[in-house]
């Protein structure tokens, strides 16, 4: 039937969520006339606002699983989909009215990344065919907020820098990311600082360090002006955060810095997106030359002249 309707399920993390969106692209490759319901987290639901074939957008709470869910499903249930497709609870999935389902736990992955793993909730569907990158959906507002954030640096080659992250041993010393500046001054004229305001302190610990221009955007702008950000941007390295998934989603050449956590896993996804893995994923342990010489590497200035870790533990993130 032409025009139907896809239930989309996704995860409650900003990173998490944009590792989903391949499955979203291809559902929309597969039903190229269908409307989609997004359900999402209140964190990750920016994500998708500018989908331009969104229908509804609706909230589920992560951390009250029984607050409004009721009211939500009862929403879901008004539509009859021609899909469901649920990457988080199977429990919405299977309660709404659906032609075909599609469930986390029933994924046949093509491999260990989330991605792989999400694509292969829809196997069955999607076949053999390459799996899409990564998407965000910008609108015009959001690209001309970010030419006027961006606007003291106007024409510059931009270095976007994510100091910040949600656990401390995450996070990559600050002096260390302003070292990183003073290595790639023949590649860069300029850097831009991104974070939500909980980043401040260190970004601007960084700003005052740096050897470049700096123009400091922690706790200024929204997700997706942010992804604004990052598409002028040349370049992006940062800690282990949904910046680095933003960046790769926005096909900016991305290199973020693990130390603990699953890189294997939960890397940013993509043809632009490289990652560098702490020496016993200790960050305290990553130089500045390492950094900077994996970073110029990356974009092709020069051979890698440092590596950090073993190589079973890296890769250049390109798993499609």
């Amino acid at each position: 039937m032409p025009g139907g309707r896809i239930l989309f399920v996704t995860l409650s993390n900003i990173g998490d969520a944009i590792l989903t969106t391949p499955v979203l692209r291809a559902l929309r490759e597969h039903y190229p006339e269908d409307r989609v319901d997004i359900v999402a987290g209140p964190r990750s639901a920016a994500v998708f606002e500018g989908c331009p074939w969104l229908a509804r957008l609706l909230v589920k709470e992560k951390n009250r699983p029984l607050r409004g869910l009721p009211a939500l499903l009862g929403t879901l249930r008004e539509t009859r989909y021609r899909v469901a497709v649920d990457l988080r609870t199977d429990l919405i999935g299977y309660l709404v009215r659906a032609e075909r389902r599609f469930l986390h736990w029933r994924a046949r992955p093509y491999g260990p990344h989330a991605v792989e793993r999400h694509m292969g909730a829809i196997a069955a569907l999607h076949g053999d065919r390459p799996l899409p990158d990564p998407a965000i959906w910008l609108e015009p507002s959001q690209e001309e907020r970010a030419a006027e954030l961006l606007s003291p640096v106007a024409g510059a080659r931009v270095l976007a820098l994510a100091p910040g992250a949600n656990w401390r041993r995450k996070i990559w010393p600050a002096e260390r990311f302003a070292a990183v500046t003073t290595r790639v001054r023949g590649e860069f004229d300029a850097v831009v600082l991104l974070g939500d305001g909980r980043d401040a302190p260190i970004g601007a610990a960084v700003a005052r360090e740096a050897a470049l221009p700096c123009v400091d955007l922690c706790g200024q702008t929204s997700l997706r002006v942010a992804a604004a950000v990052l598409r002028r941007a040349k370049a992006f390295l940062g800690n282990d955060s949904g910046l680095g998934h933003l960046a790769s989603a926005v096909q900016t050449p991305s290199l973020p810095l693990f130390g603990p956590g699953k890189p294997g896993v939960y890397r940013p996804w993509g043809a632009q997106a490289d990652f560098l893995v702490a020496p016993g994923g200790d960050l305290a342990a990553l130089s500045a030359e390492d950094v900077a010489d994996r970073l110029l590497g990356h974009l092709g200035a020069r051979r890698w002249c440092s590596i950090a870790s073993a190589p079973s533990a890296q890769g250049n993130g390109q798993s499609n």
